[in-house]
């Protein structure tokens, strides 16, 4: 491999110790040494044991829960390379927190993805690479570099030879999603569906709308962050008494805090997939969920932007 910008180091913290094992491997490398130490008033500290000068440093940490914790690992690791004279150092955060804070719905609101983007690159960040962003303008916070892939083709490959056997349609479980849906309906050439949900009026639960045909066939639902399941488990059972037979579903990000793996278990679903953007932990892990690991996807990119290839051509058909 011909480097352009020094030798490729990874980094991480402790945010998702599965997906940078995976990355690591795929590229053939070791990862760094780097020690995340944490003080008893829940300081956070940061030991880099090698010498990073002039490498092309990859620091790869999902802002996952513990949110706070794993930002503000991250930002302190860029700090301690910047200060170390990396090469170049780039941030890969499979997923990025905050991010539905991106824009103000209300008075005296915070945009805090825009204002995470500025501490990002205050602490040292030449390059974001990130997927499945909530909102495509986050990458306008940025005023470095943003590379932002998609999960879509690896979501839809899970579902290759399912959809030879029956009739499939794939659904969005809200008007903001159709593009997303759409993506991924074009990858296995079927056709979309979308759930209208409004609230008539205070206090009277949402009504939910069906736009497109998917009575007597299996639904597929698309979302980018499930956080709580509560609307995409709403939205399946929605399809079912609407004439679906099966429904799945699928998300790039699983959050699955409080109440959601309990949701998913008792939902009406065939299997929920996600990604390894956010590593799924040994109590959350039931039968019905499934995990398609991106780590391919974010080696192929690392390789790319250290001989300063396209990214984009990974996507192109």
């Amino acid at each position: 491999m011909n480097s352009c910008i020094g030798d490729i180091i990874i980094f991480t913290g402790n945010s998702n110790n599965t997906l940078i094992n995976r990355i690591c491997k795929e590229l053939g490398i070791e990862r760094g040494k780097c020690e995340v130490k944490t003080f008893s008033d829940g300081e956070i500290a940061i030991d880099i044991g090698e010498t990073v000068r002039g490498k092309d440093v990859f620091v790869v940490q999902s802002t996952s829960s513990p949110v706070n914790n794993n930002l503000m690992e991250l930002l302190i690791l860029l700090d301690a390379l910047k200060r170390a004279s990396a090469g170049r150092i780039n941030a890969v955060i499979p997923y990025y927190g905050y991010a539905r804070q991106d824009r103000k719905t209300k008075a005296r609101e915070p945009i805090t993805s825009k204002l995470v983007a500025d501490l990002l690159t205050v602490a040292g960040a030449d390059r974001i690479v990130s997927m499945d962003l909530h909102a495509g303008q986050i990458q306008g916070y940025f005023n470095i570099p943003v590379d932002h892939l998609t999960a879509i083709p690896y979501l839809a490959r899970y579902f290759k030879e399912i959809v030879k056997e029956e009739e499939f349609v794939v659904v969005s479980p809200d008007l903001g999603g159709v593009t997303r849906t759409r993506k991924f309906a074009n990858e296995l050439n079927l056709p979309i569906a979308i759930i209208e949900k409004r609230r008539p009026k205070p206090n009277v639960s949402e009504v939910m709308n069906i736009i497109g045909d998917i009575k007597g066939k299996n639904c597929i639902l698309v979302d980018d962050i499930v956080d709580t399941a509560g609307t995409i488990c709403q939205a399946a059972a929605a399809l079912q008494e609407h004439g679906a037979k099966k429904v799945y579903g699928c998300a790039t990000h699983g959050v699955l805090s409080g109440p959601a793996i309990q949701r998913l278990e008792d939902s009406v679903m065939e299997k929920f997939i996600i990604t390894d953007t956010i590593e799924l932990t040994e109590d959350k892990k039931t039968n019905n969920i499934d995990v398609v690991s991106v780590a391919p996807l974010f080696a192929n990119a690392i390789k790319r932007i250290n001989t300063n290839t396209s990214v984009s051509e990974m996507f192109d058909k």
